[in-house]
């Protein structure tokens, strides 16, 4: 491993002193130098305490070395390469395995120096490259801001903030629990700050457009990720009394006297839950119904560990016990405060569907392979569909329920809990969940966070796509996505339209027949024009003239900074002259085929340059033919692209 990495370095390093630019100055090779050095060190020693000395240098020297702007982009990117690629190395497990590297990672950033601790595309570089320990550091950027006195602080957070909830908010590799305590602080800055600084307001607003208007409220009571670590902690004492209960509401809930007179039944259990003491405080509902969650997750096990049942038997048996639970949350969700009082009943369930969550994820690493996902999907599936019920008090908050749950699916997505992605996928494509999602809830609020789940799901299936690794699990898998897609496209073709950028931005190019799929949804009301009438011209129809909605803010993703400045200079006035030659450089990120491309920066690219040729043609007054298109800057863009890239 390390004699690689060392000859990468030195042939960097004779490139980089036969350089002319920014990159040879006294410092950056200084840092070069002393980085080779710890590498050499380390390939010799070979002990833990060089490979974190390295560790260290490869860090500082992102810190310290990668800025935006660079009169050489590419030595500047083998620049950036080289130290993650050290990095990369010492997360293998062969090596010193994840846990430890980010740790380590984590620790530098908090440690470094105040020069170049907020270097945001330092940073960045690592958060994407899955280096960095998000909820260490969040909490480190939410006390370095002191209340908002550490100004260099505050802009960072807002700059995280923008970067990865406001811009990327749709294929972000952060998510807002990932900074959580950082929006917290901000938006206590905002709220309490005489004079808050400039753009937090207007960051906080956009925050809670963006997403669920309530999530800065909601904040604090906590959505369902504030309660995980109550599904994965220990707790003593209560088991015997926890038992008794549920078995106690088991029993009374199949009994006739429940299916006469539910209201009764269930207001004498909830003086018995007041009796043993479980209601009095928060902590003991929490523990309760972590231990009732385990209990009913450790009975379905024993029962489908039997060999002599049949399946049938052994499901009944398992809902037998899961749906009286499921009815016990949904009652008490719905009962808890009175009826105006709606932030009890949501911060319950948010509490209940995190703490199962958190069951769910310890019992999914420790049982790997023995993992079954039946009482996860059953507790979910059926409280979705309890308070989802024609009530007028579930109505009241069912905008607020579906939030929760679309939280808690995003915690537990495929890539995450990869032993629970067919139930997950049953979960999101489940009939109710989709209509309430898509058609129910008003003014389309509910299509933002069902597009996030969408891209939960692409993002789980892109590397088996992209590979063409497509084993049996892959297979139904990918089968089950398509089926999703079909029926979308089908009764919600404008939902597909307003999110198609969004969604192929992260689908493979090879996925054809996928990509296909979302780009063939029209809105309902338009008419598509007969492809076989003689002479039609697709430049004459009307509709030519619409733009097609595209909910994501694609500008943004022209990173570097450097790279967008360029373009809009080439744009405008073809300079520099350069920008054409050195444009499949800025594009490439890797030699690895299927993946040499920056495929976001790419899609942003083509659409930018587009919708810029066009408004440049319209204010000249013209309207846009190949005769107005022919021979303008935007076009020497694409055609260079078209004879420039290879047929990935």
């Amino acid at each position: 491993m390390y004699d690689k990495l060392i000859n990468e370095l030195e042939l960097y390093l004779q490139s980089v002193l036969g350089s002319q630019g920014v990159m040879s100055s006294n410092c950056l090779v200084g840092n070069l130098h002393s980085f080779h050095e710890a590498l050499l060190v380390a390939r010799r020693s070979r002990d833990v305490m060089s490979a974190a000395t390295l560790l260290q240098k490869a860090v500082e020297g992102l810190l310290d070395g990668l800025t935006p702007v660079a009169n050489d982009q590419d030595l500047m990117a083998r620049y950036r390469d080289i130290h993650l690629r050290v990095l990369k190395a010492l997360q293998d497990p062969r090596a010193y395995g994840m846990q430890w590297t980010n740790k380590q990672v984590t620790r530098c950033l908090i440690e470094s120096r105040e020069e170049f601790r907020y270097n945001l595309e330092a940073i960045d570089c690592l958060i994407r490259s899955h280096l960095v320990n998000l909820q260490q550091y969040d909490m480190h950027v939410s006390h370095s801001m002191d209340g908002g006195l550490n100004f260099m602080a505050v802009a960072f957070g807002m700059q995280l903030v923008q970067l990865y909830l406001i811009e990327e908010r749709l294929n972000s590799v952060v998510t807002e629990n990932d900074l959580y305590n950082t929006i917290e602080m901000l938006a206590r800055i905002a709220s309490h700050s005489r004079n808050p600084p400039e753009g937090l307001t207007h960051l906080i607003d956009a925050l809670r457009a963006n997403h669920d208007p309530a999530v800065l409220v909601d904040r604090a009571q906590g959505g369902p990720s504030a309660h995980i670590h109550s599904g994965i902690s220990a707790s003593e004492g209560l088991m015997e009394k926890t038992e008794y209960l549920l078995r106690d509401w088991v029993s009374i809930y199949h009994s006739p006297s429940h299916s006469r007179e539910p209201t009764r039944a269930f207001s004498l259990f909830v003086q018995q839950l007041n009796g043993h003491g479980i209601l009095k405080t928060d902590d003991l509902i929490t523990r309760f119904f972590r231990m009732s969650t385990q209990m009913c997750v450790d009975l379905c096990y024993r029962a489908l560990a039997e060999q002599t049942v049949t399946p049938t038997l052994v499901r009944a048996k398992c809902f037998h016990t899961l749906d009286a639970f499921v009815r016990l949350i949904a009652l008490l969700v719905k009962h808890s405060g009175d009826s105006s009082n709606t932030g009890t009943k949501i911060n319950l369930l948010n509490k209940v569907l995190g703490i199962v969550a958190g069951v769910l994820m310890q019992d999914h690493d420790n049982r790997l392979a023995e993992f079954q996902q039946l009482p996860y999907h059953r507790v979910f599936i059926m409280l979705f569909l309890e308070l989802n019920a024609p009530e007028a008090i579930l109505e009241a908050i069912n905008y607020q329920v579906l939030t929760a749950f679309c939280h808690t699916l995003h915690i537990l997505r495929p890539s995450k809990s990869p032993g629970f992605a067919y139930a997950w996928l049953e979960l999101v494509s489940h009939r109710v969940f989709i209509g309430r999602m898509l058609a129910v809830t008003p003014q389309q609020k509910g299509w933002g966070m069902y597009a996030q789940l969408l891209i939960d799901l692409f993002k789980f299936l892109a590397p088996f796509l992209r590979n063409a690794e497509l084993a049996k699990p892959v297979t139904l898998l990918y089968k089950g996505t398509l089926r999703v897609l079909l029926v979308l496209l089908h009764d919600f073709p404008e939902f597909l339209c307003d999110y198609h950028y969004g969604f192929c931005d992260v689908i493979p190019p090879n996925c054809i027949q996928m990509r296909n799929l979302i780009l063939s949804a029209f809105p309902r009301n338009m008419r598509l024009p007969d492809p076989f009438t003689p002479n039609l011209k697709v430049d004459m129809l009307p509709e030519i003239a619409h733009a097609p909605r595209v909910l994501t803010n694609f500008a943004s993703m022209i990173q570097p900074l450097g790279f967008k400045k360029d373009l809009d200079s080439y744009l405008k006035a073809r300079a520099p002259v350069t920008f054409l030659s050195e444009l499949r450089s800025s594009l490439q990120v890797s030699n690895e085929p299927g993946m040499r491309y920056n495929i976001p920066l790419m899609n942003a690219l083509v659409l930018y340059v587009g919708t810029q040729a066009i408004n440049f043609i319209r204010s000249k007054g013209l309207t846009p033919t190949m005769t107005t298109i022919a021979h303008s800057s935007h076009m020497d863009i694409f055609q260079n692209l078209a004879v420039d890239l290879d047929t990935e």
